[in-house]
């Protein structure tokens, strides 16, 4: 069933007529609007009426209009382009601090620039007060920059108040109107704005179009060189397809903008007043009356956020702004209100339009509170029960991925620096060498590895997420040289959101690894969660001469690692739907395979140093091997095994935000020169769930050992890099 959508601040859909009115564009006229022939006369004779039409929206001159590919565009523009040009007079720019992230980055950029940045705070309802303008003025100002109305709570900003003020300083005006044109009155020279941004996308006509409005005399440096399109003020040839779209909207917008205004504003009304009947805890966020009609932003306490909307199948929203939707970090639209954490944390945006209903809304508001109820009540309900298990996807249960939503390094080495390392001299691997298990000294014979991890789902199938996080924690006990005993189970488990059933099969494919590993789970612990997590802990033994650890590495040793990367990307892309059935069985496979048989090839070669590449990424162990060896290494990118299909997951920006955190770890340590490409670093980096291990051996071994893993069946394994020498620990792609 399609779910009730409640997200036009996000996008929304073509209108029908504007459809319409595309339709020959797409079908029939294909001119250039610059060509002076009759097919180019057609295409010209649509743009300039696409301009007349926008122009009456906003009660401009058609020749104040140019057509960008959006909002973002017209932010960068505006910004950018009035900077630029009124440098010499000075280099100063006023903006609010709930401002959109295509305005507030291109201010952040600017900074960079040599240009000062004041960031105007609002109050609790999130409005600017124009009096803190006029107080931030400076003789070297020359911009101010406010959003109309904000696109996470709503709130209209008093553009008109500091319009006059702008005017009266003689400083130019930009406001981004994306988010309440067609909702509410824009009128620019009520506004007196001498720089307004749409945005096509958020009034029903298509993505990739905007529009920038320009007052006569404005000067902007421009973005675009090329031929004199747009009046000169942007190059490239029109999107005369969306242009026709953009221009009908803004008409519908014009005809039908006291009806709208309403029906928004009804409807938005019926889902908070049937929400605060059924949940009277909910805090409406955003000032009560100077707000988007269609615009409604709640704060569902003792709830997250990214829980509810993953529980909430049949009703989209989004959790803050659009563009945040993964991030379960509060806005920054959300802390410049300084709205409290367990607010801000269960805070969720509805937005209506035109096409919501009355019965849509009602059903709505049932399943909202159903679902609050569920999370905020488990004790009180009944097990949760289905009848198809095959509909149960773990991914949509949880907001991180398997290893990727680990504590980033960086934070988790601040943590841990303070601590002191234990003096037992039977204490033989603990913190300082960064592995990650422990190694205790029994007798002269025997010493105990400890070992222990969990993670959320990384698949879909319980099944398979027990499997894979088995053999994930078994693996710490491998890469060390070491054998496995036994195990106990961690399990976090939300019982009033998943049936019994799927605790079962999870804790049905961690006994199967652990069988196939030859040992028993003697038993474990548990706790209710408002997430799945499972994992192990692990305990092995080892002989006390023969331990594996990171920082061992020798001049000239060759690095092999056994298994494929991309894991976490796949993962990411498996949660968004967005991973074909080959791939994700792939990448299932690459998890659930232990690495019992690399360890026993292992064993009969004189390994000096090993790690396994999980959370941190190959580079973050790597950089872990380098830096406790103080040796330099050198890898080969075209070497690297990786699981076909995620280079292009990662070229279209399917990352997990663990492998971001990862490059940024170990971006002082890694030298990028010959790896430019954004995704290849990225790719390298990826946060891994149960990889591979990865060896340091002497040259004259490393072909025999690549021939015993291949032979073993690790087929995948190969050479990826060597270690250059002493140094700080740097790596050199």
């Amino acid at each position: 069933m399609t779910p009730i959508y409640l997200d036009y601040n996000a996008t929304t859909p073509i209108d029908k007529e504007v459809a319409n009115a595309m339709r020959p564009y797409l079908e029939e006229y294909f001119g250039n609007p610059s060509s002076v022939h009759t097919f180019g006369v057609t295409a010209k004779k649509a743009v300039i009426q696409a301009r007349e039409q926008i122009a009456a929206l906003i009660g401009a001159n058609p020749d104040e209009i140019i057509f960008t590919s959006g909002g973002t565009e017209s932010n960068n523009y505006a910004i950018k382009g009035a900077a630029f040009a009124n440098r010499e007079k000075g280099n100063h720019i006023i903006t609010s601090s709930v401002e959109h992230p295509a305005v507030t980055e291109v201010c952040r950029y600017l900074e960079k620039e040599g240009f000062k940045i004041t960031y105007i705070p609002v109050d609790e309802f999130g409005l600017v007060d124009a009096s803190d303008i006029e107080n931030a003025i400076t003789p070297q100002t020359i911009l101010i920059s406010v959003m109309h109305a904000n696109n996470e709570v709503g709130t209209i900003q008093p553009i008109e108040e500091i319009g006059k003020l702008a005017k009266k300083h003689n400083i130019l005006f930009h406001s981004d109107a994306a988010q309440s044109l067609g909702k509410i009155d824009v009128n620019v020279e009520k506004m007196g704005v001498d720089l307004l941004s749409i945005a096509g996308h958020k009034l029903y006509a298509p993505k990739g179009i905007g529009a920038l409005y320009i007052r006569r005399g404005v000067k902007l440096q421009k973005l675009i060189h090329g031929a004199d399109h747009e009046m000169n003020l942007r190059a490239g040839t029109e999107n005369v397809l969306e242009i026709v779209g953009l221009g009908k909207a803004a008409e519908i917008a014009y005809r039908d903008l006291q009806k709208n205004k309403q029906h928004f504003q009804n409807i938005r009304d019926q889902l908070f007043n049937g929400l605060i009947k059924k949940l009277p805890d909910i805090k409406l966020n955003g000032h009560p009356e100077k707000r988007l009609p269609n615009t409604l932003s709640i704060s569902f306490p003792g709830v997250e956020a990214n829980t509810l909307l993953a529980e909430l199948t049949d009703v989209a929203a989004s959790a803050g702004a659009a563009c945040h939707t993964d991030s379960v970090d509060v806005s920054p639209v959300l802390e410049a209100m300084k709205l409290p954490v367990h607010f801000a944390m269960g805070t969720i945006r509805f937005s209506t339009g035109r096409h919501n209903t009355s019965d849509e809304i009602k059903k709505a508001v049932e399943s909202i509170a159903e679902v609050v109820n569920k999370l905020k009540s488990p004790a009180d309900l009944k097990p949760v029960s289905v009848v198809d298990m095959s509909e149960i996807r773990l991914t949509q249960y949880t907001h991180g991925l398997g290893c990727a939503c680990k504590i980033r390094p960086q934070y988790l080495e601040r943590v841990l620096k303070d601590f002191p390392l234990p003096i037992d001299p039977n204490v033989l691997v603990s913190l300082s060498s960064a592995d990650d298990a422990a190694v205790y000294k029994i007798n002269e014979e025997q010493a105990i590895i400890q070992t222990v991890d969990f993670f959320t789902p990384v698949v879909d199938d319980p099944y398979d997420f027990g499997a894979i996080a088995a053999a994930n924690a078994l693996s710490d006990i491998y890469a060390m040289g070491g054998k496995p005993l036994f195990a106990l189970n961690i399990v976090g488990f939300p019982d009033n959101r998943l049936p019994e059933e799927v605790l079962k099969l999870i804790l049905k494919g961690a006994q199967d690894v652990a069988d196939e590993a030859g040992i028993y789970i003697l038993g474990g612990h548990t706790v209710e969660d408002t997430e799945p997590k499972f994992g192990m802990t692990v305990t092995g033994i080892i002989h006390p001469e023969k331990i594996l650890t990171n920082n061992n590495l020798k001049e000239g040793d060759v690095l092999i690692l056994t298994k494929p990367i991309g894991t976490g990307i796949i993962a990411t892309a498996l949660k968004r739907g967005l991973a074909n059935e080959e791939l994700a069985n792939k990448a299932k496979s690459v998890m659930r395979q232990l690495n019992k048989a690399a360890a026993e090839v292992m064993d009969n070669f004189n390994v000096n140093a090993c790690t396994d590449v999980t959370g941190f990424g190959l580079l973050g162990h790597l950089m872990e091997m380098s830096k406790g060896s103080k040796m330099d290494v050198q890898i080969d990118f075209n070497a690297i095994p990786f699981i076909y299909g995620v280079e292009q997951l990662a070229v279209n920006g399917v990352i997990p935000g663990g492998t971001l955190n990862n490059r940024e770890y170990v971006s002082d340590w890694v030298n990028w020169d010959d790896i430019k490409t954004d995704h290849q670093q990225l790719m390298l980096c990826d946060a891994q769930t149960s990889g591979g291990l990865l060896i340091a051996i002497k040259e004259d071994q490393s072909k025999p050992l690549l021939q015993a893993l291949i032979g073993a069946g690790l087929t995948e394994s190969k050479m990826i890099g060597k270690v250059k020498g002493k140094g700080v620990g740097k790596i050199f792609l």
